[in-house]
């Protein structure tokens, strides 16, 4: 076999496996936009700043619960970098070469973060994960988008600042004015005896 068929079969081989890759990723298109997700614009206003925008990487959007899902219907499935902020009324992801992603307040659900998302895995806590509901009507399943911060630093911040939004009369104590919850109760452990007011005077 000369090397002129040789590559002739790679080249054959590698535009086979592109177009597997297409398809692949069109029906994945197709399978997510079926969930029902509707992306919200940001706002014009968008209030006050609580972190200024921080250098990322946009990684990836998956179902919350299935870490491999990617979603790639609205843009979402594009890796991209990017610059995060926190302000009032939500989480903004500005991306470049694709849609920015807004997370408005009142959907985001949990911030923290982990090892991996469909796309990149790290190792430790090395990427930011956002959890947030696709929609305002509960039809689309609860989502997670993963990005990976420049600067280690900024991770804690923002993660902070999503957590005060998230929870922000108890995160915020100038402005709370709720009493501090109680502390959780152990189920497994058994309640002291009641006194006995019948006992025997020992007398």
């Amino acid at each position: 076999m000369t090397r002129a068929v040789v590559a002739v079969a790679l080249l054959l081989l590698a535009l086979l496996a592109l177009r597997m890759m297409r398809a692949g990723w069109k029906a994945r298109a197709a399978r997510t936009a079926a969930l029902g997700i509707d992306p919200v614009a940001p706002p014009a206003d968008l209030g006050a700043v609580r972190v200024p925008p921080v250098p990322a990487v946009y990684v990836s959007t998956t179902r919350a619960e299935e870490w491999l899902e990617r979603v790639v219907a609205h843009g979402l499935g594009v890796r991209s970098p990017a610059e995060v902020s926190v302000h009032d009324a939500g989480v903004l992801v500005e991306r470049r070469g694709a849609p920015d992603l807004f997370l408005p307040r009142g959907r985001l659900t949990a911030v923290g973060a982990g090892p991996a998302i469909a796309g990149k895995a790290v190792g430790g806590d090395g990427l930011l994960l956002l959890d947030w509901r696709g929609d305002d009507t509960g039809v689309a399943p609860l989502l997670r988008s993963g990005l990976r911060l420049r600067r280690r630093a900024d991770q804690s911040t923002v993660v902070a600042a999503v957590e005060a939004l998230l929870a922000p009369s108890t995160a915020d104590p100038a402005t709370s004015t709720a009493a501090p919850p109680a502390p959780p109760t152990d189920p497994t452990r058994a309640a002291p005896p009641a006194p006995d007011d019948h006992r025997e005077d020992p007398r």
